[in-house]
């Protein structure tokens, strides 16, 4: 299984966004959009549960 976390680019959030400096992170996995978060240490934490459930459920 694969997770990421990387910050959203410019092209992909509104004008708003970028006008008021706000940051978003995405999380995927499996290529597949499962978390957006303002701060990168939340992201960065629900990537490592969605690891440690597929390594639970894998152990099964």
């Amino acid at each position: 299984m694969t997770v990421t976390v990387s910050e959203r680019d410019d092209a992909h959030i509104s004008h708003e966004t970028i006008a008021d400096s706000i940051q978003i992170w995405d999380v995927r996995q499996q290529d597949q959009l499962v978390g957006m978060f303002h701060h990168e240490s939340d992201a960065q934490r629900y990537a490592a549960e969605l690891e440690e459930q597929e390594k639970k459920r894998l152990s099964v």
